[in-house]
């Protein structure tokens, strides 16, 4: 299946060009020429990259890019910005882009940047995420800081260690014996139970109802799993 790449650009005449020649590379190609409906379709569809001009009319790349990251989405994403705007590089980098490209740019490296960025991403399959938010909590496992309701939630380097476990495999089952193996390396003294405990302190600090959990949720008989 030909990768999934989505066009953030409001210039109608460079979406032309960028689809046309994205398209002749066998790449399935879609376009939003506004940061509102960018976003919509990023967090809505299954890309494999998202090529996001700074520049944009209703919200920015630089909001969009953030907000992407916020929700989780480990979708690449290659910023075009303005040739003399390195500040704007430099920004769209710490916001979670994984490469830039200024303009104007020759077509061809255009090409290999997107052709770079879909290896590296069937390669890893799963960029682990450096910033995540769900419901009112908000992570940043860059400082590390995590926030309930804006105020700073404490939780232990374990306690950190798991839930970036749990996020970076979202959505899949995770059982006792592959976190004790990831998360404490499979320590001699270590028992499922510590896996349950830990778990269980989660919940207390970060689910609003830690009895009926929303987001870190038990499959039974097989493990945990981050929803």
């Amino acid at each position: 299946m030909s990768s999934r790449i989505l066009l953030v650009e409001d210039e109608p005449g460079l979406v032309l060009t960028l689809t046309d020649l994205l398209g002749a590379e066998g790449y399935q190609v879609d376009s939003a020429t506004d940061g509102v409906s960018g976003l919509a379709k990023a967090l809505s569809g299954q890309f494999d990259l998202v090529v996001l001009d700074v520049m944009l009319p209703g919200k920015n790349g630089f909001d969009l890019c953030r907000e992407l990251r916020q929700h989780g989405r480990d979708v690449a994403v290659l910023m075009l910005t303005a040739k003399t705007q390195v500040a704007d590089r430099v920004v769209g980098l710490k916001l979670g882009a994984d490469d830039y490209l200024a303009k104007p740019f020759d077509p061809s490296e255009l090409l290999a940047r997107v052709e770079a960025l879909l290896r590296r991403v069937r390669r890893e399959k799963l960029t682990p995420v450096r910033r995540f938010q769900f419901d009112a909590i908000q992570v940043d496992f860059d400082k590390p800081e995590v926030r309930k309701n804006g105020a700073t939630v404490n939780l232990t380097g374990k306690e950190l260690h798991l839930l970036r476990y749990l996020i970076d495999h979202r959505g899949k089952v995770l059982s006792r014996e592959e976190l004790l193996k990831n998360v404490w390396g499979y320590q001699p003294d270590i028992s499922t139970r510590t896996v349950d405990v830990h778990i269980a302190w989660l919940r207390q600090k970060l689910e609003d109802r830690p009895q009926f959990p929303r987001h870190i949720l038990t499959v039974r008989g097989s493990g945990y799993r981050f929803s």
